[in-house]
């Protein structure tokens, strides 16, 4: 049985040039308008990202074609669930060495503890993998062929990661894993729980100091190592 969202082989010849041209420009507002949330400092920070935020929104609703192309459907589902398997396998091993290397940092409280620590992160991978694929991917593949399209979305994760050194080649294969298993299945749920599981893995196997508590753009350069802080994803920055 073939699955049920197959990929082009090449970008499709019948999306009008006045399409290319929308999708072109919502490509580049969105992304400034990000850029402009990660290397701006606070207070104006905040302000922008709420800018952000509803920018981004208008332009989706203003160009909603349904929430099944953006992969929020049950289609394929099942068939991609190994995707989450595979993470789940990686993050063990990498837990493990973290264990052996005595740089596992585990939040207090047990399950409840590590919930509570994690949980608006494990949400803010879903913006962040429907951004790439709901957003980048799907604007990027009316302009060229859907592995292209993988790989530009990809490096635009990635460089929305500088100047991290740990974030912005992790986020760039991912990206471009996410984007070819995405092209393939059509559904976004399981890159989210891998996703997830992932970045967690890296907020408690890598010390503080290395990735600078996953900080990205301005918030990485002006990282305090005495602060408390909890990770805030990717595609965000967070300052003291």
């Amino acid at each position: 049985m073939e699955l049920e969202a197959a990929t082009p082989p090449a970008r499709d010849t019948t999306v009008s040039k006045e399409s290319r041209r929308r999708a072109a420009i919502e490509i580049a507002v969105g992304y400034f308008l990000i850029l402009s949330v990660v290397w701006t400092p606070r207070p104006l920070q905040r302000f922008l990202w709420i800018v952000a935020a509803a920018g981004i929104a208008i332009i989706i609703w203003r160009s909603f074609e349904g929430f099944k192309p953006m992969g929020f459907t049950t289609a394929n589902f099942g068939r991609a669930l190994w995707i989450v398997g595979v993470a789940a396998a990686a993050a063990t091993i990498a837990i493990a060495i973290a264990a052996r290397l005595h740089t596992l940092r585990v939040p207090p409280g047990g399950l409840i503890g590590f919930i509570a620590t994690y949980i608006a992160y494990a949400i803010w991978t879903g913006v962040q993998q429907f951004l790439l694929q709901g957003f980048f991917w799907l604007r990027l593949q009316r302009l060229m062929t859907a592995k292209t399209a993988a790989l530009v979305a990809a490096a635009l994760f990635a460089a929305a990661h500088l100047p991290n050194p740990v974030l912005t080649p992790i986020t760039l294969l991912w990206g471009i894993a996410a984007c070819l298993l995405f092209s393939r299945y059509r559904n976004i749920y399981p890159l989210i729980l891998a996703h997830a599981i992932l970045g967690i893995t890296v907020a408690i196997a890598i010390p503080g100091p290395a990735d600078h508590n996953m900080r990205v753009g301005i918030g990485y350069l002006t990282y305090n190592p005495r602060a408390h802080l909890h990770p805030h994803g990717l595609f965000r920055s967070k300052q003291p």
